[in-house]
């Protein structure tokens, strides 16, 4: 398989994903929404890392390579101006995942005490603004 078509099956992914948070938070389930809102990000960023053939740790935050890869590689503008905040993006939800999917244990707090609808629609608006600019550079 050529690098270009696990690029497409990964943006394909991450829309199904970005699909899921946006039900989640139609439900008001706010940490679902956290936690495939931050899949959405990373199988957004790993596709457009899949598509310019860039090889990647197998972490759920890959900012640190795409802020590389904007370095080496001739992309466009408009894909450049927004990296820093895919980057931070991608880290703020990557925080996020483990206590949006198991709570905060040391305190004994259940992941739908620590995320509320504010968080739950920022998380959401970050990864359709991702989604939509990684999906656009590699459809393009």
């Amino acid at each position: 398989m050529k690098s270009s078509e696990m690029a497409l099956d990964y943006i394909t992914r991450a829309e199904r994903t970005l699909n899921e948070a946006k039900n989640a938070l139609l439900s008001k389930d706010y940490p679902l929404t956290i936690k495939r809102s931050q899949e959405t990000v990373e199988l957004s960023l790993k596709a457009v890392l899949r598509y310019l053939a860039i090889e990647y740790p197998k972490d759920h935050d890959v900012g640190d390579i795409l802020l590389q890869a904007v370095k080496i590689r001739n992309l466009p503008d408009w894909f450049k101006v927004e990296v820093d905040f895919m980057v931070n993006s991608s880290i703020d939800l990557a925080k996020k995942r483990g206590p949006a999917f198991y709570g905060d244990e040391s305190s004994q707090k259940p992941p739908s005490m620590l995320f509320n609808e504010p968080d739950g629609i920022k998380a959401l608006k970050e990864a359709e603004r991702v989604y939509s600019n990684c999906k656009k550079l590699i459809k393009a």
